[in-house]
């Protein structure tokens, strides 16, 4: 089933069950795909989809972060339940020896040799972990294994 499809079934479940929570955390979803839509002017298939709900997880991240360090714990847990349910979406996350060793192969592949090389690297690294691995955490490890060839 296509996950636009998927996200529509599941608002009308949540709706039907009085789960406002999720209800409004779908139609904030759905909103955000339609606005990409809109601005792609062409339907979004789901990598498209996937890359937006991405993008919504993360802000849901920066979001947490902001506000605990406000002690705002009551806005913490509403971005975490957010985030949770944005996840079930998301392709199963890789794990870091997982990307540790794309970032690897990668490497190698493109003869990477020190930091001038990362606009390189990233090119061909993101198609393969985009919506699988956190962004931040990717570059910063190809960031890292850079600057270790280059010593």
């Amino acid at each position: 089933m296509p996950l636009k499809e998927q996200l529509n079934n599941d608002l009308k479940d949540a709706m039907r069950s009085g789960d406002t929570e999720r209800r409004s955390t779908i139609r904030f979803l759905l909103s955000a795909i339609h606005n990409d839509e809109i601005a792609k002017q062409t339907e979004l298939d789901d990598d498209g989809i996937i890359q937006v709900l991405t993008k919504q997880a993360q802000q849901r991240r920066d979001s947490i972060t902001a506000f605990q360090g406000a002690n705002r714990q009551d806005l913490v847990d509403k971005e975490q339940s957010e985030l949770e349910l944005i996840a079930a979406y998301l392709p199963e996350q890789m794990s870091e020896d997982e990307v540790r060793g794309i970032v690897q192969q990668v490497l190698t592949d493109t003869g990477a040799s020190g930091p001038q090389d990362m606009g390189k690297v990233m090119g061909q690294l993101m198609p393969k972990v985009r919506g699988k691995a956190d962004g931040k955490m990717v570059s910063n490890m190809v960031n890292q294994m850079l600057r270790g060839l280059a010593e």
